[in-house]
């Protein structure tokens, strides 16, 4: 079935979704695989670039290797923006590291790697105000937060790495969530705190995200729903 899930309840030992058109399913088992969605500055011209697939991303793991021996712009001022700046910073010739603050907010150590990466530049008080490019990015327009003075950095990618956000929001009340969104669940397994429904992937990891990773917490969440299933005499 294709559809939008906009309720659930899992009150009961059967538990029940409702999907957008009103249709109300029942299952005895229920996999969370709901993901995280990165989040963007908001810019028209981030927007459209990124779904042009022309050099916009949120994940310089994922796409770094596509700008190796070109300059690059990133935005964000924590651990995951320092990491993927390092990251970066050894296939690009230049890491542009945009921090909106004049402090970082990424723990010392990561801090320290950023400092210590010949090629990373770090911009202080620095906003995006426009990233250039009709079908790819060109460059990044910016502006000084202090002194709002705007000059432009050429630049063939453009990375965002200002979080993420769980899309757990219509799980609230149900399971058991950090104050990110992000699900809990219980060690060495997928459970949640309610009795079959377990997750996996993205929903509940905020460490590692990635592809691999979330196929990997798909085949234990699958498994654990089989277990489950089978003690209860289901299957």
């Amino acid at each position: 079935r294709t559809g939008l899930v906009t309720k659930v309840d899992f009150t009961g030992s059967v538990h029940r979704v409702w999907i957008e058109d009103g249709t109300e399913l029942t299952a005895d088992s229920i996999i969370i695989s709901t993901g995280a969605a990165a989040k963007w500055l908001g810019l028209e011209s981030e927007q459209r670039l990124r779904m042009l697939g022309g050099g916009v991303s949120a994940c310089a793991v994922c796409d770094g290797f596509f700008y190796r021996g070109q300059e690059v712009v990133m935005v964000g001022a924590g651990d995951s923006a320092a990491e993927e700046a390092t990251y970066l910073s050894k296939l690009c010739t230049k890491v542009h590291m945009l921090v909106r603050k004049d402090v970082f907010r990424a723990s010392k150590a990561m801090q320290h790697r950023v400092f210590n990466t010949a090629n990373i530049e770090i911009h202080y008080n620095t906003e995006t105000v426009e990233v250039l490019g009709d079908q790819e990015v060109t460059g990044i327009k910016v502006k000084n937060n202090q002194t709002n003075v705007e000059s432009e950095i050429k630049a063939t990618g453009f990375f965002v790495a200002i979080g993420h956000k769980p899309n757990t929001d219509i799980f609230k009340g149900w399971l058991d969530m950090d104050n990110v969104g992000y699900l809990i669940h219980k060690p060495n397994s997928t459970h949640t705190n309610v009795e079959g429904v377990f997750v996996s992937g993205d929903a509940a990891d905020k460490t590692y995200r990635q592809a691999v990773t979330a196929a990997g917490t798909g085949c234990m969440a699958a498994l654990d729903a089989e277990r489950y299933l089978a003690e209860k005499g289901l299957v």
